[in-house]
């Protein structure tokens, strides 16, 4: 029998460590969590072998019926969870997606407005190093630098003053609750289109812990894993007025053959958010970010907008000696991953930014709750006060492992309750 471990040791090794770290490190990185070991058998099922260009009853090759079954349910699940009148399941990711829209309803040269990078946007909403920069003209918005909050007066005077054809909304590092209803009235104002993305909250819209976007949004995007806890991918909610437009870019216009064992592994993830468990579980995700928040202004942090609505949080850390990047490198030192990050009006770059971002996703996902959460901020700020200091590093270190050990990365529930 050909195994995975017999036919190729290297590899197997590799996922095996893998497996491994993932078990004994405490995650916080906000775009990361846990897919269920259903969404991981549908990912390493046998339809990764079908090719199936095209859509459900529409497709170029024979031998789709499968195939078709399992595109309809990942449909008709996304169209329930967030009342949407239509959705394409098959964007290979969050940025296609992006791509797919613009380009149903944009031309190279016309306008976007979307939220700064350096401010906690995502690179699909105008860096001029991504299509979306190269394409098209864009205009950003940001946050307020005495609150951290985006100012959406600020947002509508932007608006008004360069008339762009499409305003997005969605962030990527952005620790407060969107009003979709506000940039709507502004799209309105102005005659744009208007994209909410929604890749880092779209758990917690499932969740009911963050407002729903569709009733606003021409057009809504997301990744399906982050707070989704689904495998990697991408997925376009939209009215059905513009539905031929989505679906015609996104086949054939940018892809070709769906990936059917990702998009069978959405269907599974998309019931899975369906429950009363998950819902559970983004709630508790919020609480969790809360409570490691308020821990760290307790010791003398300063937090972008001071705290979270979300399952983020923004750590500015200019007032204690010590810089993003370096943070995140001894911080994995003692099994704690977390990204460095720039923080508004970041007056250094991006590689060595002055802050760090924190997320609860996937220590929520293992069951944690707001004492570990504390905990692991507490053993966050031993850490960075004294990066030199092996002792403190050994007491964390074993922490770390007491956690990991506790609170293991799969059991029977996909969120078990702490114990």
């Amino acid at each position: 029998m050909i195994t995975l471990k017999n036919d190729d040791p290297e590899v197997w090794r590799a996922i095996q460590e893998e497996n491994e770290r993932q078990q004994n490190t405490i995650d916080l990185i906000a775009s990361e969590n846990i897919c269920s070991l259903a969404v991981q058998e549908a990912q390493g099922s046998s339809m990764t072998n079908k090719y199936a260009e095209g859509y459900s009853g529409k497709r170029w090759y024979a031998g789709c019926g499968n195939v078709d079954a399992v595109e309809n349910l990942a449909i008709e699940r996304a169209k329930q969870i967030f009342g949407a009148e239509h959705a394409n399941v098959q964007p290979h990711a969050g940025s296609q997606a992006n791509m797919a829209v613009c380009f149903s309803v944009l031309k190279p040269g016309d306008s976007i407005l979307g939220m700064d990078l350096s401010h906690g946007g995502h690179l699909t909403h105008g860096f001029k190093k991504n299509f979306s920069g190269m394409m098209y003209e864009v205009y950003h918005y940001g946050v307020k630098k005495e609150t951290g909050y985006i100012d959406y007066d600020e947002v509508r005077n932007i608006a008004i003053k360069t008339k762009p054809k499409m305003i997005i909304a969605g962030a990527s590092a952005y620790p407060r609750i969107l009003d979709f209803a506000r940039f709507r009235k502004i799209a309105d104002e102005v005659g744009a289109y208007f994209m909410a993305d929604i890749a880092h909250i779209a758990g917690l819209i499932a969740g009911g812990v963050h407002p729903n976007p569709v009733p606003y949004a021409d057009f809504v995007t997301t990744t399906t894993h982050k707070t989704l806890r689904g495998p990697r991918g991408g997925l376009i909610l939209c009215k059905a007025k513009y539905a031929k437009q989505v679906d015609s870019v996104v086949f054939p216009g940018i892809q070709g053959g769906p990936f059917m064992h990702i998009i069978a592994a959405k269907a599974v993830a998309f019931k899975e958010a369906m429950t009363e468990e998950f819902k559970q579980c983004q709630r508790q995700t919020v609480k969790n970010a809360r409570a490691m928040a308020q821990e760290f202004v307790k010791r003398g942090y300063t937090l972008v907008s001071g705290g979270t609505d979300n399952h983020l949080f923004l750590v500015d850390l200019r007032n204690k000696g010590i810089a993003g990047k370096e943070a995140q490198v001894l911080l994995e030192t003692v099994d704690i991953v977390l990204n460095r990050n720039t923080i508004p009006f970041d007056e250094k770059g991006a590689n060595e930014p002055s802050g760090i971002r924190i997320g609860t996703p996937t220590i929520t996902s293992r069951g944690m709750k707001e004492t570990e959460a504390v905990k692991i901020a507490e053993c966050i700020d031993r850490v960075l006060l004294k990066p030199n200091d092996i002792m403190v590093k050994d007491s964390v270190k074993k922490i770390v492992k007491e956690l990991c050990s506790a609170f293991p990365l799969y059991e029977e529930a996909a969120c078990q309750t702490a114990k």
